[in-house]
């Protein structure tokens, strides 16, 4: 996931490290765009700014790219999420009928686009190219949403979690085998670990809220002790907890979760059946 690049899976976050060079990412998909709202709303809320991602974000050119294809467990249009850049993003690419198409969304990709244009490879395309383009789009977008239409919401699922009987976890927790997949694929997910280290050294690591012991504390008390808890707490993190206090859906409708699981849990499934259950 695109988190990667800003919150890497283990950082020393008190020694100066060198500082990041200019760096452009290019390929983004909108899934990992729209994650960006949720990691900066955690990482440079005020007053605690978080000086390492915030360098790692002012030191990026991100260049976002339609879904051209889809795959068999996106579903990012149930989330108000669209398959191509529409936000956090400095310069957007799209390929059609053999031509791709760059649209500036920001001062450092306009500044970028044009020092590629000082060699004449670059000129303006016309406004029926531009249609043709909206029209891919479009396309992406409504075979998405037939594709997931019986999917609920955000809003809507997270209020079926919040309300659920515990049988259905254990139900798929059963199956999970709390490997962590899910989260440190999740591009919205970041928890992490802080470790101590001599001479002062303190190392961010990744952490995942399915890794038994999460929220261990001391005499060896675990409100997460059982499985089934752990697998719950998950969604009501990213349904319930996160929307709540920063007003943003912490899941863009990737699917990655799904692909990642080696047990074979499939998120929408639980949402279905909570659907069927508690409508």
């Amino acid at each position: 996931p695109l988190k990667i690049f800003f919150l890497p899976v283990k950082e020393n976050v008190v020694k100066t490290t060198a500082e990041i060079p200019q760096r452009i990412i290019l390929g983004v998909p909108s899934c990992d765009l729209a994650a960006l709202d949720m990691l900066d709303a955690i990482y440079l809320e005020e007053p605690y700014i978080d000086l390492y991602y915030r360098q790692k974000r002012d030191n990026t050119i991100l260049i976002g790219t339609d879904c051209h294809s889809l795959l068999d467990h996106c579903h990012c249009t149930n989330y108000e999420i669209q398959p191509f850049p529409f936000k956090n993003h400095d310069i957007s690419l799209s390929i059609h009928d053999n031509k791709v198409f760059l649209t500036t969304n920001s001062e450092k990709g306009a500044q970028l686009v044009e020092k590629l244009s000082l060699n004449g490879t670059f000129q303006e395309c016309s406004d029926v190219e531009m249609q043709e383009v909206t029209d891919v789009r479009n396309n992406m977008v409504a075979r998405l949403n037939e594709a997931k239409n019986r999917l609920p919401d955000a809003s809507m699922t997270g209020s079926f979690i919040n309300n659920s009987d515990k049988k259905i976890w254990q139900k798929y927790a059963s199956f999970c085998v709390a490997c962590g997949a899910c989260a440190t694929i999740c591009p919205t997910c970041t928890c992490f670990l802080l470790i101590d280290r001599p001479e002062f050294e303190k190392v961010r690591q990744m952490d995942a809220c399915q890794y038994p012991a999460f929220e261990k504390v001391a005499a060896g008390e675990d409100p997460l002790g059982k499985s089934y808890m752990r697998f719950r707490n998950r969604y009501l993190c990213k349904y319930v907890w996160k929307p709540a206090k920063y007003n943003l859906a912490a899941c863009t409708g990737c699917g990655r979760c799904i692909e990642a699981c080696i047990g074979g849990i499939n998120k929408n499934e639980i949402f279905l059946e909570l659907y069927q259950v508690m409508v």
